[in-house]
């Protein structure tokens, strides 16, 4: 087992490893039994996982930990965003096979919670939304005991699209806000701030369980990634996740800056302050990072 440098880790794949990272991004490397057995049932599948899509510098320990967030509708996205690594391009066209191979995917990794996103389908009807119904329904047929997290697009603000997945009820429905309100326009130029936020609300007036997550480091100032919190509070959203933003290639935005662990305290202490059931925030911290840890009871 060694701990080595993320930078060190994003070498030779185009990423911008002249930028100093500081000394606490560190992770462990080791690709013990259960990372094999993971890397095995997703390859035997034909399945995707956000985990290694979005280049999530978690994934040694989240694997080794028998956790894996899937990734539905393919690997490419209708939409461009400057701060994720997804491929943005033409999708291909929707297998209809997949939500039982996640199902079984499930099944063979043994899991306790299962966390399923997907790519922006944006020329789907429904932008994808009966998918991740088929999904949930699959795997709560194979693994009854496992409960379900959902992490979905905006679906372009669609209302029955966002019923069709709340109707499954899923333990918790995620929806991630990213960024904040300043910055949205040139970060997620296919995306509208308020559009996801009157997301979230109407999700928990429907019954839902909500989530959301932040990337800080892309310009924001700290009062507005507090607004953002408050935004957040103010839909009633329920668990929140901040993490430190990453470059991961030298095509995309740079990092503007770098918080201390110590900022990230504060943050989830002001956040807890302010009502949220549970908030996730460290400069390593992703949206799907101790997911299971946050189910509600």
């Amino acid at each position: 087992m060694s701990f080595v440098p993320i930078e060190d880790l994003r070498k030779g794949d185009g990423s911008s490893s002249h930028q100093r990272l500081p000394p606490w991004f560190k992770v462990r490397l080791q690709q013990g039994p259960d990372y094999r057995d993971i890397r095995q049932v997703v390859d035997d599948l034909g399945l995707h996982t956000i985990c290694e899509e979005a280049r999530c510098p978690n994934i040694w320990e989240c694997w080794n930990n028998r956790t894996a967030t899937f990734l539905i509708l393919g690997d490419i996205c209708t939409r461009r965003c400057h701060y994720c690594s997804v491929t943005t391009g033409k999708p291909l066209a929707v297998d209809h096979d997949e939500p039982l191979r996640v199902a079984q995917a499930v099944q063979a990794m043994r899991l306790k919670h299962a966390v399923i996103t997907s790519v922006n389908r944006d020329e789907l009807d429904d932008g994808g939304a009966s998918v991740f119904t088929e999904t949930i329904r699959q795997i709560r047929r194979l693994n009854p005991a496992c409960t379900v997290e959902v992490l979905i697009p905006d679906f372009e603000g669609s209302e029955s699209a966002l019923q069709t997945v709340t109707a499954e009820r899923p333990e918790i429905l995620n929806h991630n806000i990213e960024t904040v309100e300043r910055l949205f326009p040139d970060i997620r130029p296919q995306g509208k701030y308020q559009r996801s936020i009157e997301l979230l609300g109407r999700a928990k007036h429907m019954g839902m369980t909500t989530k959301s997550g932040l990337i800080i480091g892309m310009g924001e100032t700290a009062d507005e990634t507090r607004q953002v919190m408050q935004d957040l509070r103010a839909a009633k959203c329920d668990i929140l996740t901040i993490g430190q933003y990453l470059q991961p290639t030298r095509q995309h935005l740079p990092v503007a800056r770098f918080y201390h662990p110590d900022e990230f305290a504060a943050f989830k202490a002001e956040g807890l302050a302010l009502g949220f059931s549970h908030v996730e925030a460290s400069p390593l911290a992703r949206s799907s990072y101790h997911a299971e840890q946050q189910v509600m009871p």
